[in-house]
């Protein structure tokens, strides 16, 4: 079948799209515009906790209610306006399409509205720093009564409440949340009904799996918070008392529908991250990714763990000991089918030819950032130790140094990784790697000290410490200190990604077809991919890993290549460790 092919204007081209790759690309640029605003905020937050009650340059004074509110946008931009576009709707919409061998998703037009919703829902953010009062700056989780004024006026006025900062956040998160829904569903029916012939499921590429995966995440948990987010507008505009225990309504509740969505959050973030790195890894050790459908089963164990894990959050609320007993162990359980993963990617790299290009030390150093994140989850898993470590920053530290690697490690990968496919050009190799070692230097010295002023009772949220004895004493104000300079320092590398992304881009066309000898499906279209994708729709006849097999004069094998004989058995082998052999590049 010849790939589809018309005219387009400018607007319906690269604005009001329905093409896949560019409300992929859409969703990445929000992403980048909402990281530069987040990390913003974040310097000049951190500024303040080095140096209390200084002039910040680029800003000034900042307030106590300034910072409350900065902090506050600062930790959901990052989670609901980077993490969200960046990994799930810009990943799944750019790839999933080319790796399955179609032409564009099931329903583009609810794909290119998926995005505007979300384009206005960033718009009501960002407009909630500039009405009376401020953004809100009850912190992140929007706990009422902080984020619920009709605890104090039983009769609010209408268009002074609607238009709060207070409710312009609510009204954000659930405009964001609806749109991300629109494109889980659009994922999960494409990659469902429109595979290429031969395409079983277990022939899917494990990036496709885990973005569908972390879909069916999202749209199990996200409707009651959708609905409790709705509950607690109602609260602020109309005056309900959903929230509001003298009228019959509970400020828990809150906490749970936030919490039975959030926890799982943390997986939707994080299983497109892991399948980037099962596409980069396979490519550059030159082997079959190990135990592939082990790893498809442990990603959907981990799925139904994370909507269980929730109430480990509310150790410190009065839940029931019995009850934290069970998310307690809920919470250990869910590291073990993560651990599992982990141990197939290192057995991927065992024994492999191995080359430290720019996307495989982006991977790298994603595997090494997130273990420190997950073993002191671990700790916080247990609410012994949460009950005295809750709301310190060795909470902050943990969950930046579980969400940092997701977010930004993953999505720089698939940035290195799949640049030459989807603009016909090459990123510059050597800034690449000036922008990783820059990056992961100064996020471990942002980061790493802040652990020891958690464990001495440095308290999250506060912007002056000079009335803390313990944590103006040494050495934890100098870690403070030293952990500002490496935040400006992380945010000023990122500037490098922008120069080679913006030079890269004013080159001529330079790359191959298939740059980095890649099996999968989306390296047989041109690059940059046409409308349409492929000039003939691909047929499927083996895996998508299937590198340095015994026996084959080439050490990649794409997956339209049909099977020889006595080849299955080789591939299996290889996959399930029975041999090691690799063809050395």
């Amino acid at each position: 079948m010849d790939a589809i092919s018309h005219k387009q204007s400018f607007w319906t081209k690269y604005i009001f799209s329905t093409d896949h790759k560019v409300i992929g690309m859409q969703y990445a640029i929000m992403g980048i515009i909402m990281a530069g605003v987040g990390g913003f905020l974040a310097y000049i937050f951190r500024y303040n906790l080095a140096f209390p009650g200084a002039y910040i340059p680029l800003f000034g004074h900042l307030s106590a209610m300034q910072y409350n509110a900065f902090v506050t946008c600062h930790g959901m931009i990052m989670v609901f306006w980077v993490g969200m576009p960046v990994l799930l709707s810009s990943l799944g919409n750019l790839l999933i399409p080319l790796m399955i061998g179609t032409d564009d998703m099931a329903f583009p037009t609810v794909n290119m509205l998926s995005f505007w919703i979300f384009f206005v829902s960033a718009l009501v953010l960002l407009s909630s720093f500039f009405v009376p009062g401020g953004a809100f700056g009850g912190g992140w989780t929007m706990y009422p009564p902080f984020s619920a004024g009709g605890y104090v006026n039983k009769n609010p006025a209408f268009f002074k409440e609607l238009f709060s900062g207070t409710s312009l956040m609510i009204l954000a998160v659930a405009l964001e949340l609806v749109a991300m829904l629109m494109g889980g569903i659009n994922f999960l029916v494409t990659t469902i009904n429109k595979r290429a012939k031969g395409m079983t499921p277990f022939k899917i590429p494990i990036v496709v799996w885990f973005i569908n995966i972390a879909s069916v995440i999202f749209m199990f948990s996200v409707g009651p918070l959708v609905a409790g987010a709705f509950m607690l507008l109602f609260d602020n505009v109309l005056g309900t008392g959903f929230y509001d225990p003298a009228r019959g309504g509970d400020p828990m509740l809150w906490e749970h529908l936030f919490w039975f969505f959030g926890h799982p959050e943390v997986y939707v973030l994080l299983l497109p991250a892991l399948g980037v790195l099962a596409e980069v890894f396979p490519v550059f050790s030159r082997k079959p990714l190990f135990a592939y459908k082990p790893i498809v089963y442990l990603a959907l164990v981990s799925a139904i763990l994370s909507v269980l894990v929730w109430a480990h959050h509310q150790f410190v609320a009065g839940i029931d000991p019995r009850m934290a007993t069970f998310f307690s162990i809920g919470t250990i359980l869910i590291s073990i089918p993560f651990a599992g993963i982990f141990l197939s990617f290192m057995a991927t790299l065992w024994g492999g030819s191995i080359r430290f290009t720019v996307p495989m030390m982006w991977a790298l150093g994603f595997i090494g950032l997130f273990l420190i994140g997950g073993l002191t989850g671990l700790y916080l898993g247990s609410n012994a130790f949460d009950i005295y470590a809750h709301d310190t920053y060795f909470v902050v530290t943990h969950f930046h140094y579980t969400l940092f690697p997701d977010i930004f490690f993953g999505f720089f990968a698939a940035v290195y990784f799949w640049f030459p496919k989807f603009t016909g050009k090459t990123l510059n190799s050597a800034l690449g790697k000036l922008h990783f070692w820059c990056t992961f230097f100064f996020f471990n010295g942002t980061w790493f000290v802040l652990f020891f002023n958690g464990l001495a009772g440095q308290h999250r949220r506060i912007n002056d410490y000079s009335d803390f004895s313990l944590i103006m004493k040494e050495p934890y104000m100098s870690f403070e200190k030293f952990a500002t300079v490496c935040a400006i320092l992380l945010i000023l590398s990122q500037f490098i990604f922008l120069y080679n992304l913006f030079t890269s881009l004013a080159k001529a066309k330079t790359s191959v077809r298939n740059p980095w000898q890649s099996n999968t499906l989306e390296w047989l279209a041109e690059s940059p991919p046409p409308h349409g994708n492929f000039e003939t729709y691909p047929e499927v006849y083996r895996g998508p890993y299937d590198y340095s097999v015994p026996g084959s004069t080439e050490d990649f094998l794409p997956q339209n290549v049909p099977v020889a004989h006595g080849e299955a058995e080789a591939i299996a082998n290889v996959q399930n460790g029975i041999t090691t052999s690799t063809n050395t590049i």
